[in-house]
């Protein structure tokens, strides 16, 4: 009997979870398609810049490394 307990609170709190996780979600303030594009034009402008950053970054310590070897 106590296995059947278990598993019955566990199904109760895995619906509890799960309706509370839609009960939050139905709160949330979803981005409009302009905030979103400008969000995401955001990110990949930072990625970009920090790409270039780390590969001058590398190639610089590539040389340096190439002078002392």
């Amino acid at each position: 009997m106590a296995f059947f307990a278990q598993v019955k609170q566990f199904f109760g709190t895995t619906f509890s979870f799960l309706s509370d996780s839609v009960a939050e979600l139905k709160k949330v303030r979803w981005p409009s398609r302009k905030e979103l594009t400008s969000y995401t034009l955001v990110v990949l402008f930072t990625i970009i810049v920090v790409t270039i950053y780390f590969w001058v970054l590398d190639i610089g310590i590539s040389e340096l490394v190439e002078l002392i070897v």
